[in-house]
This record gives structure tokens, sequence and C-alpha cells, in this order.
């Protein structure tokens, strides 16, 4: 076969040739987008000519542009092992390149989360992870409120093999699974989130005109000097704050520190674990027990799990410090070293530092020392005694969650390639502003969808998952309110909602069933993306008719009605009482002894509600809040 070449000149000049250079994403083991025309492109200095080749052969026309060279590679078909090669001053190439579908994943944490924090839960997928045709490229964090950023700092396409998989994100890592197991078509995920980040974050310049409030306090991160004297102020702040609280801790000051084994804490008070204090505290507190261990079980203990602890601690076993965790959220796993544990008596202490009134262990969740096969409970009686007082620590600012710089820094350097559609989990960093949120998770979606220039580019989304204390009667619900919001964008073309209301966990905001919601958000994509006649959703509501004292719901589908009670209704008065439900195939009967003219209904309306309503295929229904259909 005859070598097709395609060269690129950026100049007429030819008296001065360096380097030619590639943006980050273009490298090694990278997943391009198949079925599609792709724009290429790299830096080269004045006069410098390049030649391009796909393995064999590249057919191409050349555009120069200030620098930048770039050329349009016709669509290819998916497959993995192809060869690029760059050749100018310099020549570069890149191995195992595969064209299949590439996703943009994104959102807040628990689209970020990464499948390290999934070990308890699904050990044999990190153990035994082959896909070398699901590759993850992480983008860098890094905000910019001045302009969109056109290259990344760093960042490299891994496969997802043992060696990589704790760091891919959980979520996309089993969305990509389930298309690439059904279809064998290579995937490309580009792990674009970041926690804590609401929606105004991952908006652009020119979509933030809609919303000036955001605009404004995006733009006066332009300001550098700002920037260095809040995020030195925050410093300074939480230096205090925390410097104060250690100097004034008894625990820490005392003859005997308080983690010292060697410590009388028979007159400390009984606390028992899991639980929270009593009272509002802010400050610093300690927890320590003994625990007898037998020699074999000292020689195979190799982890200590405390759960959850509101908001950061310190864990000290005979005296030496084993770890540490800085806030609420993640999950205390520490290693514990060789030979720390010994036969016999074993103190255990625990350094907890609150920072704004509530405080403690949190209940059902994993406390134990030992072994993931062999734990010993460490549940139930401990003693306690509180090492200072304090304040509360006030908040910090967060520079990278403010409006436009996500767009800039993270999103912006992507835009230059196809993607075959986008994931995406966030909303919790929004619960309150759900009418806000409404409007500007619709200007995202067309914003981004302008940015890449594909104007029907497939948007799937995850609705909150149920999360917090169950109430056992029917009250307003922030989270009810932004997944309702959510709900409602599902009328923007090219969209799919999936629905988490039946695998959050009630303590904790990082609910770990990602395997549940990757396999749903791959039946959405095998739906609205490869255009497949597939069940993706499940019931969805289509009218609300009064009759009598009755409601009567109406669904696209067969319904499957589980125990719990999660529907309730009001009248005139909005004051909403639990229904009576009655099935009847694609429909719902909805009353109320003390309700005579129902006039509307919510579904699951509740920070944690019960999931009851789901299809034949175990899909469950979204929550919804509705009022009796007029005529038209």
């Amino acid at each position: 076969m005859n070598k097709i070449v395609l060269t690129v000149a950026l100049s007429c000049s030819l008296s001065a040739q360096a380097d030619i250079r590639l943006p980050k994403l273009i490298s090694d083991n990278m997943v391009l987008q198949r079925d599609t025309a792709l724009t290429l492109w790299g830096y080269a200095a004045h006069g410098e000519q390049v030649t391009v080749q796909l393995n064999d052969t590249v057919p191409g026309q050349a555009q120069v542009k200030n620098g930048q060279w770039q050329f349009t590679l016709p669509a290819q078909s998916a497959g993995c092992g192809h060869k690029l090669r760059f050749s100018g001053a310099n020549q570069i190439t890149l191995n195992d390149i595969c064209f299949g579908d590439v996703w943009q994943a994104s959102g807040q944490s628990n689209m970020e989360l990464p499948m390290a924090r999934l070990a308890e839960a699904y050990p044999q997928d990190l153990a035994s992870a082959s896909y070398r045709q699901i590759r993850q490229f992480t983008v860098p964090q890094q905000y910019n409120f001045d302009a969109p950023q056109q290259d990344l700092s760093a960042g490299q396409w891994q496969p997802a093999t043992t060696e990589h998989i704790a760091g891919f994100s959980a979520l996309a890592f089993y969305f990509a699974r389930e298309l690439y197991q059904h279809n064998g078509v290579p995937i490309g995920i580009l792990n674009n989130a970041l926690g804590g980040s609401p929606v105004e974050a991952w908006l652009s310049e020119e979509a933030l005109q809609a919303f000036p409030d955001a605009l404004s306090q995006g733009l006066r991160f332009r300001d550098k000097q700002l920037i260095a004297d809040i995020t030195a102020a925050d410093q300074a702040k939480n230096n205090q704050w925390y410097g104060d609280l250690a100097s004034r801790d008894a625990g820490l000051n005392s003859d005997t520190p308080w983690y010292a084994p060697e410590l009388n804490h028979s007159d400390w008070q009984s606390f028992s674990v899991p639980g929270f204090l009593p009272q509002p505290f802010t400050g610093v507190w300690w927890l320590r027990k003994n625990v007898q261990l037998s020699a074999a079980q000292a020689s195979a203990a190799d982890t200590l799990r405390l759960g959850s602890v509101v908001d950061a601690d310190e864990v000290y076993i005979n005296g030496v410090k084993v770890g540490n965790t800085t806030y609420r959220y993640p999950p205390r796993r520490y290693a514990l070293p060789k030979g720390l544990l010994k036969a016999g008596t074993n103190l255990i202490a625990v350094r907890v530092i609150a920072t704004n009134s509530k405080t403690g262990l949190m209940p059902d969740k994993p406390y134990w020392l030992g072994t993931d096969e062999q734990p010993i409970a460490l549940s139930g009686q401990w003693q306690m005694r509180l090492g200072a007082t304090a304040e509360p620590l006030p908040a910090d600012t967060f520079i990278r969650w403010q409006p436009l710089g996500l767009f800039n820094g993270l999103t912006a350097p992507l835009t230059k390639l196809p993607i075959k559609g986008v994931i995406w989990y966030q909303g919790e960093s929004n619960v309150g502003r759900e009418v806000q949120y409404q409007q500007r998770f619709r200007a995202l979606i067309r914003d981004w969808r302008a940015k890449w220039q594909q104007p029907q580019l497939p948007f799937l989304y995850v609705q909150l998952a149920n999360y917090l204390q169950k109430n056992p009667e029917p009250t307003d619900s922030g989270w009810a309110a932004l997944r309702e919001a959510q709900r409602r964008v599902q009328d923007e073309p090219h969209t799919a909602m999936v629905v988490a209301i039946d695998v959050g966990e009630w303590n904790d905001i990082h609910p770990v069933d990602k395997k549940t919601l990757g396999q749903r958000l791959a039946l959405a994509a095998r739906a609205v993306a490869l255009g497949e006649d597939v069940q993706y959703q499940g019931p969805q509501l289509q009218s609300v008719q009064a009759q009598g004292d009755k409601l009567l719901l109406s669904f696209d589908q067969q319904l499957v009605l589980k125990p719990g009670q999660s529907f309730a209704i009001a009248g005139s008065d909005g004051h909403y009482r639990w229904a009576q439900v009655k099935l009847q195939g694609k429909q719902l009967v909805l009353s109320h002894a003390d309700i005579t003219a129902p006039l509307q209904v919510r579904y699951a309306w509740a920070d944690n509600p019960d999931a009851v309503l789901y299809n034949a295929a175990g899909l469950p229904a979204s929550p919804f809040a509705a009022q009796v259909s007029r005529p038209k």
C-alpha cells in the first residue's frame, strides 16, 4: 500500500523550525469518536511543516491559523490498535489509539467518586478489572476565570485494568462497562467532575449572560489579587482556629496525653458508638476504648473501620497515630502497621473535631477492628471526654466553585473533539435553589451543545438520590424540589433522566451503589444515543384527573406497586395527607377519608422517601408533584 501523508503548512517562511507539540488530550491510548470526522490539532513555531499519518494512510484537509496546525481526519470505524505519527522538526508517535464512543462524565462528587471508594462493596470489580478498551482521561481540576483554556496542564489516557481502575469514576466505569459488554465498542471517558461544584461553575461566560448575578460573581475572580487575598485569609482563619483549638485541647496538653495507653479513663463519661453528642457542641472531644485481642487476632488485624465521623478525626492505637480525616464524608478505613497490635489489651483513642454544632459517629456504618473476613465489632460502650470548646468555624470561600471557573478551566479544552454524549450527576450543591437550578441546568445543556457544535448531543443525567432521615408525615423538602426541577428538564430534546430514588443511603450523601446507576445510564444511552428500541425509563405520569373524592393518575406503562407510603394528596388548603392507593393497570386511584375534593398529588416528595412505584422491568418512577389536569 502506498503511504499517503498530509502536509500542513503553518507559514510561507521556512527559516525557523521548532518542535511540534500536541495537546494533552491527543496522546497515547486515547479514544477518538468513531463514525464522525475529527479535527486534530497541535502547535508549532513559525515556518514549521507537519506531516501526519494514521497507520499507512490519512486523507484530509489542512487548516492554518495563528501558529496552530489542524487537519480533518475522516470518520473511522470502531476499533483499537491504531498508530498516529506527527513529523516535523521532531517526530511524535502515538500508539494504541482507539476509535469508539467518547463520553464526558461530569458533575460533582457523586460522579467524581472513584472506584477505590467502592472497594468494600465491589472488591471483585477492582481485583479483576481487565478492560483495555475502556479508557479514562482525568481532567486536572484547575479553574480559570479569565478565558477558556486552550489546553490542559496534564493528563493521560489509562485503561480500566487493575493498575488504574481505582482512580476511575465509579459511575462512569459501570456505565462504560455495561455499554462495552453490550456492543463491544471501545469507550473513552473524559472524567471531568469536581466535588461540591454548583451548576453555575460549569456555565460559559456566554451562557452566564442570562444570569447577571452569577456572571458578576464569577467575573470578580479575574482579579488575581482578590484570589490571593481570599486564599490567604481562609488559610489564616483555618490555621488560627485549628491552632487555637489544639493549644487549648486538654487531650493534647495534659501531662499524660489522652491517646496514651497508660491513661486511666475510668472516670470519663460513657458514650455509645455509633451516636451523636446529645447537645450541640463545637470544639474537640475524645473517645477511648480498650479492646482485648488474642495473639492470632492481633497478628491478623490489618484494618480499623470507624464509619463516618462528624466532622474530622485523628485516630491512635496504643499511642501511635494510625490515620486522620479532615472532613465528614470519606469513609474511615485506616490501615494498621504490622506489630502495632498485641495480645491482650489494646487502646483505641479518637480525637474528634466538631466545626459547627452537631458532632458524632454516624449510625449504620461499619465500626470494627480486624480484617474484612474477621471483623471485631467496636460498636457499643466507649468512654468520652470533652477537650476544648470553640466558636463555629466560618466557612471557606471555595473559589473553585464560583461561576464560570470550571467551564473555562476544565470543560473548554475538551470541546474541540467530538463526543458521543454527556453523563451528568450533580445538583446536591444547588438544593434550596430549585427554580434557579431548573433555568441554569437547562442553560448548561444548551451551552455545552453549542460549544461542542453538536446540537443533538445526548445529555443523560442522574436525578438526586434519596438521602437523610425518613419523615413519617408528608412534608416539604428541598431535595424533593430539586428533583422536580431535574424532572422538568426532561423536555429538552435528546435528554434522559435516570432515577436514583431507590439507591441512596440515608446517612451518606455518596451512596456506593454506582453499579445500578451505571446500568440505568447505559440503558438510556442505548435509547437516546445509539437509537435502540429499549425500555430505559420507569413509569411516566401522563395525567391527573379528579373523580369526586378521588384522584385518577394515568401512566404510560403497566405499574408495579411495592409496599410503602409515598403518595400524598391535598385539597384547596394545600395540606397533604397520605393517600390510600389502588392499582388499576396503568392507573392509580388515590383517596383520603378527610379530603372530599383532592386537587394536588405528590409522589416520593421527601428527602428520603419510600420508592414504591416501578414498571415490570424494575425501573422506578421519578418523584413528582402534580395538579388536577384542567380542560383545554
